[in-house]
């Protein structure tokens, strides 16, 4: 028996969030990891395993699924693990861990205020580059956009697996968008692009709207995503723009918000991403 929590991460205002399931590893094949998000009506499934002590705190090692394949990372995911975590450390002093993927280890953090449970990680490195006109074109066709909605130039960003960041002249031509899942797909496949992260440009708070649509890896519009949000930081802050809130999840019923900052040290900027959590079930399977 195993016990699986679901977590609604990256909420706005104590509702809403990305409901993902968190549950500790075992000797399941990918094929039983992949039926997971299904069979607990999620979009991810993170699992974890202890891994013991490094630099004096807990480090566990991550893995997450979708309904489709393994992922290098997500997140919203790792959001969902910190609040976990924590929940099991329990006090209400921050909780600090080290953190595994297959490709880095990193650190994260949780603590309790008045607003619930916030979490936030580093989520490494984010490279980015120009994005050429064919690949441009080609999602811009799979989200059924018109040339005018398009409000600056586009970027692929990369934390690990690109994606295209697509800025949007508004939030009413955000919410209006209405992608066509085979044609997005076959775009980004072509260009080897996780997805498209469709957003609205910062207002001078850092406050944004955006929506993440990656069928290639079997979620057609995700309710939250951080690691998105993080690359979003990384581009923002060449433009003067260090502290992000970026609403997500509207047009799918589930509001949610994510939260980074960007500061610059000796090797580049640093970002740390993040959001609330809260645990809202907890079963034995």
């Amino acid at each position: 028996m195993s016990e699986v929590a679901v977590v609604d991460a990256c909420q706005r205002d104590g509702a809403g969030g990305s409901p993902t399931a968190v549950l500790d590893d075992a000797p399941f094949t990918d094929e039983e990891r992949c039926r997971i998000p299904a069979e607990w009506g999620t979009s991810h499934a993170v699992f974890l395993r202890a891994t013991g002590i490094e630099r004096r705190q807990p480090a566990y090692t991550l893995r997450f699924f979708t309904a489709q394949d393994e992922l290098p990372a997500c997140g919203h995911g790792t959001v969902a693990a910190l609040a976990v975590l924590a929940e099991r450390e329990g006090g209400d002093h921050d909780y600090r861990v080290i953190l595994r993927t297959a490709h880095r280890s990193f650190d994260g953090r949780a603590s309790r205020n008045d607003d619930g449970l916030t979490a936030s990680f580093d989520p490494g490195p984010v490279s980015l580059r120009s994005a050429g006109g064919p690949e441009l074109r080609a999602v811009a066709g799979g989200l059924g956009l018109t040339e005018d909605a398009v409000a600056g130039d586009a970027c692929v960003a990369s934390n690990g697996r690109p994606r295209l960041l697509l800025p949007i002249r508004s939030r009413a031509a955000l919410a209006e968008l209405t992608p066509d899942s085979t044609l997005l797909r076959a775009a980004c496949d072509r260009y080897g692009l996780l997805g498209c992260y469709a957003y609205s440009p910062p207002d001078r708070h850092g406050r944004a709207a955006a929506r993440m649509f990656a069928p290639s890896i079997g979620v057609p519009e995700d309710i939250a995503n951080a690691n998105s949000t993080a690359c979003l930081a990384a581009h923002a802050a060449e433009f003067g723009t260090h502290r992000l809130a970026v609403d997500m999840g509207d047009h799918l019923g589930s509001p949610s918000t994510i939260t980074a900052t960007v500061h610059r040290d000796r090797t580049g900027h640093r970002i740390r991403v993040g959001g609330q959590a809260a645990i809202v079930r907890r079963v034995m399977r």
